[in-house]
């Protein structure tokens, strides 16, 4: 008798992220240096660490990763990362690590973070904590580090893109894979097609231990009001089904913004002088959605941090090329200044 088919879901998806893992691990193992022959032997089996909070997405990948990652010899371990924002946060940190190494997983840390407060609680909270996982990451060498976003997750991410307004990359969601510093990549999401109902139903099955994170159900939260009143009220108005026709919005909507930043790259040089400063007539030549890319770009190279740029931004840039009137300088997040001079956009630090 087979497993649960719950538990037979996840494994799947996990088997096959950890395939492309080992066949990129593979590939570019074999690929030799510059003067130096293809090596024979076989590379060093790859470590592949699974982020894990103790709910039940993530205790439901890290047991699929415990049970997958043997079987084609690659080495799995495990992350817990301790935000510090509840009583007792250190010792549950410690109990999911535990948990993790009872599952088999080496190695396993429980590693602590610092929550800031630029962009708001729940944006300094991910900031803070995907750089203890890039860090965890560098210094375990980890070819990977898997996350147990489900496809609820992604419905919820379209959602409060589209609550922004920030245009199409927003609403593309999540990426099944996704980089860090220097990693293209690292992150690799299994269930995104999967529904957070089938993750629950593995622990469950499995009898495994998870931990509902009371800031899930904290109406002080955004994405929690959206989770718990937001998506109900949708899903009422508009019937099943909502959730899955979100998910593949974000889909459509990242094979469209992909093909479109592709565009501005290519499209980046033609419209620069010689001495690299952006010409205005050449921008205004260009599609709006390939102009307002390039121009995000040009101030996130001046120094704007991206995850403070906002559409609003963009468009009161934009405005200097299409809607000419005299105006002057246009503030940006991180003290960026972009003006437009003598037919020429200068996008530059304040």
């Amino acid at each position: 008798m087979g497993p649960h088919p719950a538990v037979a879901a996840i494994r799947l998806a996990v088997r096959r992220v950890l395939h492309d893992i080992l066949n990129g691990h593979h590939a570019s193992a074999d690929r030799p240096a510059p003067g130096e022959q293809s090596p024979h032997e076989r590379p060093p089996s790859p470590l592949v660490l699974v982020a894990c909070s103790g709910g039940a997405d993530s205790m439901a990948l890290a047991s699929a990763l415990a049970f997958e990652a043997p079987k084609l010899g690659i080495r799995a371990g495990g992350v817990t990362v301790d935000h510090g924002l509840q009583p007792g946060s250190d010792l549950r940190a410690e109990e999911v690590a535990l948990r993790l190494r009872e599952l088999g997983l080496d190695p396993v840390e429980s590693t602590a973070v610092t929550v800031g407060r630029e962009g708001g609680p729940e944006a300094a909270a991910r900031d803070a904590r995907y750089a203890a996982l890039d860090a965890a990451a560098e210094r375990h060498g980890a070819a990977a580090v898997l996350l147990g976003h489900t496809r609820d997750d992604q419905a919820e991410t379209v959602l409060l893109g589209l609550a922004r307004g920030s245009g199409t990359r927003s609403l593309s969601g999540m990426a099944a894979v996704s980089g860090g510093p220097g990693a293209a990549r690292r992150y690799r999401r299994p269930f995104l097609e999967l529904d957070r109902q089938i993750a629950r139903k593995a622990c469950m099955v499995q009898s495994l231990p998870v931990w509902d994170d009371p800031h899930n159900t904290d109406p002080a939260y955004t994405r929690s009001r959206l989770r718990h009143e937001g998506l109900p009220a949708l899903e009422k108005a508009l019937g099943k089904g909502v959730v899955e026709a979100l998910a593949r919005t974000a889909q459509l909507s990242r094979d469209d913004a992909d093909a479109l930043d592709a565009w501005a790259r290519q499209a980046e040089a033609s419209v620069r002088d010689a001495a690299g400063l952006l010409e205005c007539a050449k921008l205004y030549a260009l599609p709006p959605a390939v102009r307002r890319r390039i121009l995000r770009q040009a101030a996130i190279e001046a120094g704007a941090p991206a995850g403070s740029l906002f559409a609003r931004h963009i468009e009161e840039v934009d405005r200097l090329i299409t809607g000419w009137r005299g105006q002057g300088a246009i503030n940006l997040p991180g003290k960026v200044v972009a003006q437009r001079q003598g037919g020429r956009l200068v996008i530059r630090q304040g």
